[in-house]
Formats: C-alpha cells, sequence, structure tokens
C-alpha cells in the first residue's frame, strides 16, 4: 500500500488537472495507493484536494489536508484535516517549509507540477529525488 503527497506551485493552471486525475487514478489502481497528504496553499492543492474528493466516492483512499498552522476560531477542523505533531511551536515562516517535509516523510510516492527552479515545490521535488521516493513530475506530461 503506497502513501503519496503532493508539491506544486501555487499558481499552477487549471489546464493540468485532468493529467492529476489520471496520474491518481493509476496510482490507486496499479499502484494500491491508498492514503493521500495535500498541503493547502494554492491552486495546485486546490485541484488535488478536489479530485481526492471526486475520488473518494469511488475508491477506498484515505487523504488528508495537511495544515501548517493551527486552525483559527473560525475554521473548522474535519476528519480530513491534520496539523503534524509539533508544528503548533514551530515559528509561523518556518511553518511551511516544516510541514512540507513531515509530507515528504511520510509519503512512498511525491506527484509534483514544477516548472521553474526557485520555488519551494522544486525543493521539496529535488529532496524527494535524493531520498528515493518515486516522483511522478506531472509538467512532463502537460507542457
Amino acid at each position: 500500500m503506497a502513501t503519496v503527497t503532493f508539491f506544486g506551485h501555487r499558481d499552477a493552471p487549471k489546464r493540468i488537472e485532468p493529467t492529476l486525475r489520471l496520474a491518481l487514478v493509476d496510482l490507486i489502481e496499479k499502484k494500491n495507493a491508498i492514503l493521500f497528504y495535500v498541503g493547502n496553499q494554492g491552486n495546485f492543492d486546490v485541484m488535488v484536494r478536489r479530485q481526492l474528493e471526486d475520488l473518494a466516492q469511488t475508491y477506498p483512499i484515505t487523504y488528508k489536508i495537511v495544515l501548517a498552522y493551527m486552525p483559527g476560531k473560525n475554521d473548522e477542523p474535519d476528519e480530513h484535516t491534520v496539523l503534524p505533531e509539533g508544528l503548533e511551536t514551530v515559528p509561523r515562516r518556518f511553518a511551511i517549509s516544516r510541514r512540507n517535509k513531515w509530507m515528504l516523510d511520510q509519503a512512498d510516492t511525491v506527484v509534483t507540477y514544477v516548472t521553474h527552479p526557485s520555488s519551494g515545490a522544486y525543493q521539496m521535488k529535488e529532496t524527494a529525488i535524493e531520498k528515493g521516493k518515486t516522483v511522478i513530475e506531472l509538467s512532463l506530461r502537460t507542457e
């Protein structure tokens, strides 16, 4: 059983969503992916969440939206949200990178959408490669 996480640019274009869905279905059907961790910043994360919500209606998968910050008073955490232990003590400016490292540590496979090297998504993709994770790069499938 595989665990998957995601890293992509905040401004990822909507046109990649069909390619993302195909990659997710392939991971579920052929790689036995059942657990997915996704962040909550930017377009890429929104597309991933939307596809996971839809696929969870058909497949026996679990997805978690991994928060970088403690939920505010008006936020309603639910069964799909998780705040990694210890993150509540991390200074806010380091919280996203610490959350991303936690997500990477949990995963066997990393799905990325990276088009430029000066980004956190690029750094996480490179770290995933260094750690021997399976990396699926969506930009190579959609350009």
